[in-house]
């Protein structure tokens, strides 16, 4: 699970930093989802080592112009250059009205399917490797936060050890490494689980944008590998941050801490952080580190692959 930032800027895009839009790349399923899609993500995705053909799922977190303006332009040409076998994208309401307008009077047609799926809280997709859920957030229209959720897999199976017992290869080994407890043709009774390694322990990322500090936040990253947190403002200008419902970069910290996750990145900076201003970005990281330590901020282009955390080692009392 690799995180690729492709826009980190809120609002309106600024020289170095694009508007909204994270991919999820997973390499065995040779696929990338989205989140987000602000203007000008498909030229960021141009710019980056992404496939456009690899493009399975849109995640919207809600429809203001800095998180969905890319979008009509990427599916357009999707069909062009990538040639997709399907795009599903999951969305607040309204968003399905969006694009149909879109189509309509841009007179674009999609060669391929593309289906809209309107988000309600809870599990919103589920294959045999992942889960997606989602929870409403705090904000000016109705906004949404997405957990993927990666299953756990089997351990490591033992081919060496298996042999060495005698057991024949074939669809055995199979039953063997999900678990199973077989009896062989001489009536030896194997467990699955002896010829296994640990428990390869499923990664959680969870995306929150935008928002104001709020408990369904915590609640949705709770024990997270990975939260992606907007911090729009700093903590000096909270203030505005409860006028226009956005966080700062010590509520994000404060969802990371409360939510007990295992590290934070930092995203949707407003431009007023400049360079040479009296407050640049740097300086929401440091707040967020006051109070969460393993805090990072995230840039255009900068890519995080996602620990595997280690199985809780048994000790004996």
């Amino acid at each position: 699970m690799q995180i690729t930032f492709l826009g980190t800027s809120s609002g309106v895009p600024t020289r170095i930093r694009n508007v909204s839009g994270v991919a999820l790349r997973l390499p065995q399923k040779a696929e990338f989802w989205l989140f987000d899609c602000g203007e000008g993500t498909q030229h960021q995705i141009l710019r980056s080592d992404l496939k456009v053909s690899q493009l399975t799922r849109i995640f919207i977190t809600h429809m203001h112009g800095d998180h969905i303006f890319g979008l009509m332009g990427l599916l357009a040409s999707c069909g062009l250059a990538g040639n997709p076998q399907r795009i599903d994208i999951y969305g607040p309401p309204d968003l399905e009205d969006y694009l149909k307008a879109c189509r309509r009077y841009s007179q674009t047609h999609f060669s391929y399917p593309v289906k809209v799926h309107l988000v309600r809280p809870g599990v919103i997709y589920e294959d045999s490797e992942f889960a997606v859920s989602c929870a409403p957030l705090k904000h000016r229209v109705p906004a949404f936060g997405y957990r993927v959720t990666e299953k756990d897999r089997p351990g490591h199976f033992d081919v060496q050890r298996a042999e060495a017992l005698g057991i024949p290869s074939g669809p055995i080994y199979g039953r063997l490494k999900r678990g199973e407890v077989i009896v062989l043709p001489d009536g030896r009774q194997v467990n699955g689980a002896d010829l296994c390694g640990p428990t390869q322990i499923g990664r959680k990322l969870v995306y929150c944008t935008d928002t104001i500090y709020c408990d369904s936040a915590v609640e949705l990253a709770q024990d997270a590998d990975l939260l992606i947190h907007e911090a729009t403002f700093a903590h000096q200008d909270a203030e505005l941050a409860y006028q226009r419902l956005h966080s700062t970069s010590t509520m994000a910290a404060q969802v990371a801490l409360t939510a007990q996750v295992q590290q934070l990145i930092l995203t949707h900076f407003s431009p007023r952080y400049a360079p040479g201003n009296s407050l640049e970005v740097k300086d929401l990281l440091s707040e967020a580190r006051a109070i969460f330590p393993d805090t990072e901020l995230a840039s255009d282009f900068w890519s995080y692959e996602i620990p595997r955390r280690q199985p809780a080692k048994l000790v004996k009392v």
